[in-house]
């Protein structure tokens, strides 16, 4: 799969409702993983990540704030990067990092992929995912 580049949306509790309203305009495949999916005791029932993917070529990301993570409407779209070329997806966290801060560094997760999120020296918010091979 090549990189791809794409918004992620927080949202406060209602990411299954936008995310399904996204698919009824644009159309595609939509996919939604809860926190327990993952077997994530907290929040159960909110999605820890959805994914809707269009015949256009649209992506679009998003999930539930956390618990104990502070949702914050109007600052909380993020830029996504994703991938499975990990020396290139690297290369992007090195620089995008560089001067940022990293509250969640670029590791192993639970789900099996790399993954961290930043915020740019110029104060905007990255997520990066190097899929593993399954």
């Amino acid at each position: 799969m090549a990189s791809r580049l794409n918004p992620y949306i927080s949202f406060s509790d209602n990411a299954r409702q936008a995310m399904e309203f996204y698919e009824s305009v644009f159309g595609g495949t939509l996919t939604l993983n809860t926190f327990g999916d993952f077997g994530g005791p907290e929040a159960a029932d909110k999605i820890m990540h959805a994914m809707l993917e269009t015949e256009k070529g649209f992506t679009i990301m998003a999930a539930d704030t956390p618990p104990g993570m502070e949702h914050n409407p109007g600052t909380n779209i993020s830029v996504s990067l994703s991938g499975d070329d990990a020396g290139e997806l690297r290369g992007y966290w090195e620089k995008l990092s560089e001067g940022g801060t990293v509250p969640v560094p670029l590791e192993k997760q639970m789900w099996g992929d790399e993954f961290g999120m930043c915020v740019d020296r110029f104060g905007i918010s990255w997520m990066v995912n190097i899929s593993q091979p399954s």
